[in-house]
């Protein structure tokens, strides 16, 4: 799937390497509690990327679909002691090219699906 290749991208080492995955005019949605992060091209997504702090966190997919050219995943976020910070849901409309067009991401730190890991391995 795309969209989970994009954040294994983000996880790694060259998190702007996630870049080669989307459109040149991929249009996006990040809605966190009390912000919400729009764009509309590579350079916008890019410019969210870099200025995300470095802390060790990684999404952790629980569950996927597909849908034709929409794929939706759901996972929790960790850090990098194990830790669980909150559950995320994306869903993507990927392009003829398989790559990412559009986007949407909704983050939440303490309402998810699953119960968030208290620590431990990631």
């Amino acid at each position: 799937m795309i969209i989970e290749d994009y954040y294994a991208q983000l996880d790694g080492a060259t998190p702007l390497a996630g870049l080669d995955l989307v459109e040149p005019d991929v249009e996006f949605l990040i809605a966190l509690p009390g912000r919400e992060i729009t764009g509309s091209g590579r350079a916008d997504l890019e410019a969210y990327i870099a200025g995300r702090p470095a802390v060790g966190r990684r999404h952790r997919v629980v569950s996927r679909g597909t849908d034709g050219d929409v794929e939706m995943i759901y996972g929790i976020i960790t850090e990098g002691d194990g830790r669980g910070t909150g559950s995320f849901s994306s869903v993507a409309l990927v392009s003829p090219d398989k790559r990412l067009a559009r986007y949407q991401a909704f983050f939440h730190p303490t309402f998810g699906m699953f119960p968030l890991p208290t620590g431990g391995a990631a």
